[in-house]
């Protein structure tokens, strides 16, 4: 008898490619939104500094 399982998959080799990296779920979740790490940053950033230049260029309230 030869050394191989009683049992084994005859689909095995065809059912390979699902156990791809690229088919993982972390693998596919962090390519669903390309650029969306360096979209949070840059609106971060715009929002700083949209602030700090609201906050030196306030203008004064006049009371009528």
């Amino acid at each position: 008898m030869s050394n191989l399982p009683l049992y084994r998959d005859p689909w095995a080799k065809l059912d390979a490619w699902r156990k791809s990296p690229v088919f993982q779920k972390t693998t596919v979740l962090r390519n669903m939104f390309p650029g969306f790490g360096i979209a949070v940053v840059a609106f971060t950033a715009y929002v700083i500094a949209d602030n700090v230049y609201s906050s030196s260029h306030k203008k004064v309230e006049e009371h009528h």
